[in-house]
């Protein structure tokens, strides 16, 4: 098996496993951010009081609304990356290795190779993978709405006469509904809504993994300087690494996310127009002009806790199956070379 199908796999794995831990913040983010209403925006709730408050009105289900596309969306996007992220670094390396032979540099990947091949791996991710994200995040912002209301405006009932909340439930809103409506709303190119705000968004997991192979690389050569002689890394090492590195991405790019996020909901036609938007610079002009610029940082520390944790608990996982595959295929090899 190669190197790029190992890691491919094992980011998949470790994507999966993270996003299961942390699915009930990014929902509750994901509804900050598409969050239009005033009246609610300017009332502070913190991130386990709106997961209370959706548990209680809604159920446990929708905290973990859209979580088997989100499951499907996780392990292609972490496969795909990975697996050209993988390729694109060993051609930088065996770049660096060439040039370095002909008396140019150190012979490692530097700072601007790394970002390099990290924004090509996130384009080929993000053209692939953005139609499942799209329906994610239909199904995440999607609230679970009582019959009553809609009936209550169609027929005359009083009030005291009106059906109790539990007795008409509305139907369940999967996959093939948000589908359907997002085909019926914006036709077969609906499902690349936001593609423009998630490719500059390739920054972000470029600032990251920039980030990461670069404090990587050091605490490498700082334990390959210890006492003890080795450049290998702990899994708490790598975790903390990996959480320091998504911090700092997350904060330099999050008004972006918001930006995609309200593309990617449901819009509201025939109604308010600050609420409808035609593209990226319509949702960026009309965000500035209703909302002021901390529009874009809404819900920003419920996506640091959300971000930063599923990053450190991915590259964690990651990098113990990376070790464990090649322990078992360099087994396999000796058990073959001994017959």
């Amino acid at each position: 098996m190669s190197d790029a199908l190992i890691n491919g796999f094992a980011g998949a794995g470790g994507g999966i496993i993270a996003q299961l831990i942390t699915y009930p913040l990014q929902t509750v983010n994901t509804r900050q951010q598409t969050e239009r209403d005033p009246k609610k925006a300017r009332r502070k709730q913190g991130t386990i009081e709106q997961m209370c408050q959706v548990v209680k009105h809604e159920g446990w289900e929708r905290l973990y609304g859209g979580l088997a596309p989100s499951l499907a969306g996780t392990a292609a996007s972490q496969g795909v990356y990975y697996y050209f992220y993988q390729i694109f670094r060993s051609r930088a390396e065996a770049s660096a290795r060439a040039r370095w032979k002909n008396g140019i540099g150190d012979g490692s990947v530097g700072m601007f190779s790394s970002l390099l091949v990290a924004a090509l791996s996130g384009c080929v991710n993000v053209l692939l993978t953005n139609p499942i994200w799209v329906v994610v995040t239909r199904m995440q912002t999607h609230t679970k709405a009582s019959k009553r209301t809609k009936l209550n405006h169609i027929l005359p009932i009083p009030p005291a006469e009106a059906l109790p909340i539990a007795a008409i439930e509305p139907p369940p809103y999967g996959t093939s509904h948000a589908v359907q409506e997002l085909y019926n709303e914006a036709g077969f190119w609906g499902f690349w809504k936001g593609v423009l705000p998630t490719l500059i968004m390739v920054s972000n997991p470029s600032m990251q993994f920039m980030l990461y192979e670069t404090l990587l690389k050091k605490l490498k050569e700082k334990h390959a300087l210890s006492k003890k002689g080795t450049n290998g890394v702990t899994a708490l090492e790598v975790f903390l690494l990996g959480a320091v590195a998504k911090l700092g991405a997350t904060v330099v790019t999050y008004p972006l996310l918001v930006v995609k996020a309200r593309l990617q909901a449901k819009q509201i036609i025939g109604g308010d127009k600050k609420h409808h938007y035609k593209g990226t610079l319509d949702a960026i002009m009309k965000m500035i002009h209703y909302e002021g610029f901390s529009g874009f940082y809404k819900g920003m520390s419920t996506k640091i806790v959300q971000s930063v944790f599923a990053a450190a608990i991915l590259f964690m996982v990651k990098e113990e199956l990376v070790k464990a595959a090649r322990r078992l295929l360099t087994k396999d090899t000796i058990l073959i070379d001994k017959v």
